[in-house]
């Protein structure tokens, strides 16, 4: 079953690690924060993804 990936804003440090990691999921938003790309809100269950998640400075992504 997959899970929802969402990105805490209030979290974000905007160090961009995430969208090193997984560039099809994440991008850096023109506010300095990482975005869920639009029909990727349910990529939880990614092995990069989980990845990000654990690399956040931040502890930004939010992985339900």
């Amino acid at each position: 079953m997959a899970k929802k990936v969402r990105i805490d804003p209030d979290l974000c440090v905007g160090d961009a690690i995430c969208t090193d990691i997984a560039p099809d999921v994440f991008y850096m938003g023109d506010d300095g924060i990482a975005h869920v790309k639009e029909g990727m809100e349910m990529s939880g269950d990614r092995a990069d993804v989980q990845e990000a998640a654990e690399q956040c400075p931040g502890s930004a992504i939010i992985i339900e």
